[in-house]
């Protein structure tokens, strides 16, 4: 799982190339690139560029960081995969260097790129769309080379990213109190004695139309609904008669994608008869747009269905490698025209230069 963040700088670009050129963090600069640019002129290049800018600004460039998870992925598959994400990024109209350090218990990348681009030297919006783009970028890296990414789903509702990270690493108080209930039921009777027990732990409850629980330390209380599907006061206490069992993950490659609401484990619809009448309707309609699409295109047996399935991923994957291949091409001529432009606008320069030589 690969975490991004993002940073401008606004002064000492050159030390903030030094650092992250760092031969002792970079395995003696091998894990150093960079597009439209020599890495070791960098500063001088941005410099340029920055000069030639529409807009006014204190920006001179952007840091971009994406760590990956330790043991996860090797230092060469960072250092690929960090390359389209800046790529994908700076879409082959600005500078950058990317280097891979791998000095620290987990690989990870820094990517600088120039604030102003070299096409039409409009200078970079960071926000927080953009953020969120550039994470989602990253995911969609992750997936593509088989890397586990943050999928929000079932029972994640109303999880943050940050909190996503917490649980992963045991500091999450709806992650502990999800752990500690999920211990605790096999061990009771009743849905009053499993709060007791709870109370034993140290957890202070407050009861009312949706139980809630506060740990030792913690500020606010925690729904138990809000834990998911499984955790709610009926549930848990079907959990706990034996009627009910907690819902398996499925992993990754077994999951499929379903565009039907699931009424039965919906907490809305259980809490909303309006939403309930809603969603209903909601999966005819979508069944009804199945019914036509098989009718359209004469998919009578599964056999079909599979066999149309493989024809429009072969298609996908042909129309994704001929704009891959687009894009390569457009950020060459890019880069092209970049260097087109700056030897016309230095010509004059070094054909006076050469004129006083020849008369000296």
């Amino acid at each position: 799982m690969a975490v991004t963040k993002i940073k401008p700088i606004k002064s000492t670009l050159s030390k903030a190339l030094d650092y992250i050129e760092n031969p002792d963090k970079t395995d003696g600069k091998m894990l150093v690139s960079s597009f439209g640019c020599s890495y070791e002129t960098a500063d001088i290049e941005f410099e340029y560029t920055l000069s030639q800018a529409l807009q006014k600004g204190n920006n001179l460039a952007f840091h971009l960081i994406q760590s990956f998870e330790p043991g996860e992925v090797d230092y060469q598959k960072a250092h690929e995969i960090g390359k389209q994400l800046a790529d994908a990024v700076t879409k082959g109209q600005h500078e950058y260097v990317l280097t891979t350090h791998i000095d620290k218990g987990h690989v990870h990348n820094h990517i600088i790129f120039c604030a102003v681009n070299f096409v039409d030297h409009h200078k970079y919006n960071s926000n927080k769309r953009s953020y969120y783009g550039i994470r989602n970028m990253s995911d969609k890296l992750c997936r593509e080379n088989g890397l586990s990414v943050v999928v929000p789903g079932k029972g994640s509702k109303g999880k943050s990213y940050a909190e996503y990270q917490a649980e992963k690493t045991g500091t999450s108080w709806k992650g502990k109190l999800k752990t500690t209930v999920d211990a605790l039921i096999p061990q009771v009777s009743s849905f009053e004695e499993l709060l007791t027990r709870l109370q034993a732990a140290g957890y202070e409850i407050k009861p009312g139309k949706y139980v809630s629980c506060r740990a030792p330390g913690q500020e606010r209380f925690t729904r138990l609904k809000t834990l998911g599907a499984d955790y709610t006061e009926e549930a848990v206490r079907e959990r706990i008669a034996g009627r009910r069992t907690k819902v398996a993950k499925a992993p990754r490659e077994q999951r499929g994608v379903s565009l039907l609401i699931d009424i039965e484990n919906s907490i809305k619809a259980a809490q909303s008869k309006g939403y309930e009448q809603w969603a209903k309707i909601h999966n005819l309609k979508q069944a009804a747009k199945t019914m036509n699409f098989l009718t359209e295109h004469k998919i009578e047996q599964y056999a079909d269905l599979v066999s149309r399935i493989e024809e429009m991923a072969a298609e996908s994957g042909q129309a994704a490698d001929a704009l891959k291949n687009a894009e390569k091409r457009l950020a060459e001529m890019a880069v092209l025209i970049k260097n087109v432009s700056t030897y016309q606008k230095t010509k004059p320069v070094y054909d006076a230069c050469l004129l006083i030589i020849l008369i000296l």
